[in-house]
């Protein structure tokens, strides 16, 4: 059941860009979408009220005997749809606002794209890189502990997120299923095919911002081959975007990691890219390229911008130069609320998180079943699936979009919010 009043927060009016708060900008967006469906205060109330707020202490044994303390969080949003659904990140920025309003994004980002989920998120606040292999897995395997009563394959589903991979949710599997006597496969996604992993995982984030990509400018008319795109992040999301934009004709013109960003007008080589990448750990030194400040990537002349990084990178300044007209959000929450403001001003389109990488999400759901079922699916399977659902999502927010006269956005969070009301209004209130 929902929470008490205690975890809600009110929406206080426009929040500056130096003051963004994720959680206030998650809040204003189900309110807003609520307003556009006449929705009932009270419903509304506890659409945004998240249903379970867990904070924890992590203690962790170094290397050199010391003991550590680090906070965590695993939050569950809304569950009126299914089991919770989200990631875990591990970085020295998470915090509870944070945890919280990427939870309320899994909930509306499962109902998007129509699959029996609810939303969840987890992180613990540190610096990962600090730490050995074996700190990461003393640290993983605590905070699977604490948080172990309240996951499960029908209760809550976590799953890699920044700074998480196959590894680390190996050893929270692992640790689930020694404290429950049994192999629990089904407690987290996106695991290493070994121990109950699909074909088809790696990728699928990055396969769902492409098909994105291409039926936005494919509703606009235009042809995506020779579109220049500049890609923010070259990681698990965005060095794969560069191989499967270039392979549909489309040119990548410019990318940045942490440590730079480059313009590459006649287009990059995913493969000498990549090679590039191994060899010195970062895209800036790659054959032939300009070096631009990490700020001004946007600024790149571009037909589409995808930031693939972290949350409130799009802030009014970086909207107000932006040379793309469209923009893909494959990171969570990469747009501030002046950043959108000024897009639409600028009648800049904005695919938002919650449809186009959702991706991600959709493999999970699809390992979940196969865990369930003990049945491995073919990768062609996999593959057909996947772009069925991303396609019928988009389709369906488009024209959404089209008959309410909103943006694209709003669009988006509205029929994540119509189908969240939907289950809450049909389950009624207990007791």
């Amino acid at each position: 059941m929902k929470g008490t009043g205690d975890n809600v927060v009110t929406p206080q009016g426009n929040l500056s860009d130096e003051d963004f708060n994720p959680w206030l900008r998650v809040v204003d967006l189900i309110e807003r979408a609520g307003s556009l469906l006449e929705l009932d205060r009270g419903l509304i109330q506890r659409i945004v009220t998240p249903e379970r707020v867990l904070e924890v202490a992590v203690p962790v044994r170094k290397d050199s005997g010391d003991i550590e303390v680090y906070t965590g969080w695993r939050i569950q949003h809304d569950t009126s749809r299914g089991p919770g659904k989200g990631g875990i990140r591990f970085h020295q920025s998470v915090n509870r606002d944070e945890i919280a309003a990427l939870s309320a994004d899994m909930s509306i980002k499962t109902a998007v794209v129509n699959i029996p989920y609810g939303g969840a998120k987890g992180g613990v606040k540190v610096d990962p890189t600090e730490l050995s292999r074996s700190e990461l897995e003393r640290l993983t395997r605590r905070y699977a502990f604490d948080i172990a009563q309240f996951i499960g394959p029908d209760r809550d589903i976590p799953a890699p997120d920044i700074n998480t991979d196959t590894q680390v949710m190996s050893w929270i599997m692992d640790t689930i299923s020694m404290l429950r006597g049994h192999n629990s496969f089904g407690v987290v996604t996106g695991k290493p095919l070994a121990i109950g992993g699909t074909l088809g995982h790696a990728g699928a984030t990055s396969v769902g911002v492409t098909i994105c990509t291409l039926s936005t400018l494919r509703n606009l008319g235009e042809d995506p081959v020779g579109k220049r795109v500049v890609i923010q992040g070259y990681g698990k999301v965005g060095a794969p975007l560069v191989r499967l934009l270039t392979d549909r004709g489309m040119k990548v013109v410019g990318v940045a990691d942490i440590k730079g960003a480059i313009s590459v007008p006649g287009g990059i080589d995913p493969a000498i890219l990549e090679q590039h990448f191994l060899d010195a750990h970062t895209v800036v030194g790659y054959p032939g390229a300009d070096v631009v400040p990490a700020e001004k990537l946007f600024d790149i002349p571009s037909d589409v911008a995808i930031p693939a990084a972290l949350g409130g990178v799009i802030t009014e300044a970086v909207a107000n130069s932006m040379a793309a007209k469209i923009v893909v959000e494959a990171a969570n929450g990469p747009t501030t609320g002046e950043g959108s403001a000024v897009m639409k001003e600028r009648n800049i389109i904005a695919v938002p998180d919650v449809l186009a990488n959702s991706g991600g999400v959709v493999a999970s759901y699809f390992e979940w079943a196969q865990d369930l079922q003990g049945f491995l699916w073919e990768p062609e399977v996999f593959a057909r699936r996947l772009e069925q659902t991303m396609q019928s999502a988009f389709d369906h927010v488009w024209a959404k979009r089209l008959q309410w006269g909103v943006s694209f956005r709003d669009a988006a969070i509205a029929v994540g919010v119509e189908r969240i009301a939907e289950a809450t209004t049909l389950r009624g209130l207990f007791p």
